[in-house]
């Protein structure tokens, strides 16, 4: 099975000072603050008139070490998620006299109601995220499957199947993917399944070298079959429509450029209808 290449930021680490840093933009503050000879308290804690502990990315500030709340102490949280922003409204909140402020990106800035808060927008490409869609009546492929729990689809038949992918992740030169490179990876994906039975593996009776043994009771009666394993695909769930767009997605994945954050696969099952599934492209933890 191909790895997927995407790296997490959670996967990456950074220092300062000792200080084992979580994020590329909390290592910035950290940077900015060690320039500017300031000393500062990396995961900073404060207590909340309810009692609550709350951490925040820095306190710098003539407070010293320590959870105190000093009258100089001024602290700073990175906002790099959706968890961060809500984070931080609930600091204001339940502190509403403590000296903070807000640094992240411009798309979490109607998050935080805070006119002294900072926020980074960059006009470059890299920043913008796109899609795009190929569908072309090339991105086709045949398959056998069968569907014991579907009476009408209990019997062995198959399908000739058109696909359309979209495309989900940042731009650069107003590019997301090309359009020659995004169809010819979709192409070669197909290649792999084309033509091949599909079947939930939990059917699966028995092995060896060169065939599979499945077995199962439907509608129709009981089914006991020999296939090969050269015509065969073996699924983790029912060989539907949607799990085939599903498996798509995950073939696709390893092969798509870095700036690739989600992908979506149509696949039409005949005229006028089909399935459509959309999912992120992230490292497996």
């Amino acid at each position: 099975m191909a790895k997927e290449r995407f790296v997490l930021n959670s996967d990456l680490r950074y220092i300062d000072r000792n200080n084992l840093i979580r994020t590329r933009s909390e290592l910035s503050v950290a940077k900015m603050l060690s320039f500017l000879s300031r000393d500062y308290e990396y995961d900073a804690s404060v207590t909340t008139p309810d009692g609550e502990s709350v951490r925040i990315d820095f306190k710098a500030g003539g407070g010293g070490g320590g959870g105190g709340q000093g009258g100089n102490d001024k602290y700073i949280e990175v906002i790099d998620s959706e968890e961060d922003a809500i984070k931080f409204k609930k600091i204001r909140e339940k502190l509403p006299t403590l000296d903070i402020i807000a640094v992240g990106h411009s798309k979490y800035a109607s998050r935080i109601n805070e006119m002294d808060s900072l926020f980074f927008f960059d006009n470059g490409d890299h920043m913008q995220t796109g899609s795009i869609f190929v569908e072309d009546p090339t991105l086709a492929f045949d398959y056998a499957h069968i569907l014991p729990l579907v009476e009408k689809c209990s019997v062995l038949h198959g399908h000739t199947s058109t696909v359309m992918v979209e495309i989900i992740g940042s731009m650069k030169n107003n590019l997301v993917v090309d359009f020659g490179d995004a169809k010819r990876i979709i192409k070669e994906t197909l290649n792999t399944i084309d033509h091949k039975f599909f079947i939930n593996k939990k059917y699966l009776q028995k092995e060896d070298d060169l065939h599979y043994y499945v077995a199962f009771e439907g509608p129709k009666g009981h089914f006991n079959l020999q296939l090969p394993k050269s015509t065969t695909y073996m699924l983790s769930g029912e060989a539907t429509v949607e799990k085939l767009s599903a498996e798509i997605i995950k073939l696709l994945a390893p092969k798509m450029p870095q700036n690739v954050e989600a992908l979506g696969v149509y696949i039409y099952e005949g005229i006028n209808k089909g399935a459509h599934i959309i999912a992120g492209v992230e490292k497996e933890k």
